[in-house]
């Protein structure tokens, strides 16, 4: 479980097609430390998991692996060496809850359609399919690229998120263009509450 607070970025190593999937180097300052094979790292708010640690030109690098379903559900199949993405390690029991659940399971990709400053703010709209959109409400949380953030407005085709000059600075979204594709986890107390409503019908 994480918390959509990320800790850091970390920077594409390497990408290596396998049998049945990609292996993914990313390098790592924090969430490397003290992290052990088989823990969770939060990559772009996908869940991977961590498989061997080593150095590489004196930096600590994670390497992952991801199966061809991971790989094609999310925008990872699109990352080049170089690319910078969100990193963050699992909630701790005694940690800190400053996001909302994020639980690393990518519902989908969106596609960001505006993306400028607005004041000392940045105005972020993301268009999104149905089968997401019909969990995203107003006011409501949603990861992208697995920042918890608050969503501003829903219309039919996209919803809207502020971010402030902070989240720009420390997060892979100064990176990010129109027309570039985001991860998306919708709220899962959104998903939880249709499937008891539904069994409810039944």
């Amino acid at each position: 479980m994480f918390t959509g607070i990320v800790e850091e970025t970390g920077n594409v190593e390497k990408i290596e097609p396998l049998k049945n999937g990609i292996r993914l180097l990313v390098s790592s300052r924090v969430c490397a430390r003290g992290l052990k094979q088989g823990d969770s790292v939060a990559v772009n708010g996908c869940c991977l998991t961590a498989e061997k640690m080593t150095r590489r030109a004196g930096k600590k690098v994670i390497q992952f692996s991801l199966l061809a379903e991971t790989w094609n559900r999310t925008n990872l199949q699109f990352a080049k060496p170089g690319n910078v993405l969100n990193l963050e390690r699992p909630l701790r029991a005694d940690g800190r809850f400053g996001g909302h659940f994020v639980t690393g399971h990518i519902d989908g990709t969106g596609k960001i359609i505006r993306w400028e400053p607005s004041g000392k703010d940045y105005v972020l709209d993301i268009s999104a399919p149905p089968e997401i959109l019909r969990y995203i409400v107003q006011k409501g949380s949603i990861a992208v690229d697995g920042i918890s953030l608050t969503v501003a407005d829903v219309n039919k085709k996209s919803f809207r998120v502020w971010i402030i000059p902070h989240t720009y600075k420390v997060t892979a979204l100064h990176e990010r263009k129109v027309g570039e594709a985001v991860n998306l986890e919708a709220d899962m107390l959104g998903k939880y509450a249709e499937r008891f409503a539904t069994f409810r019908k039944t």
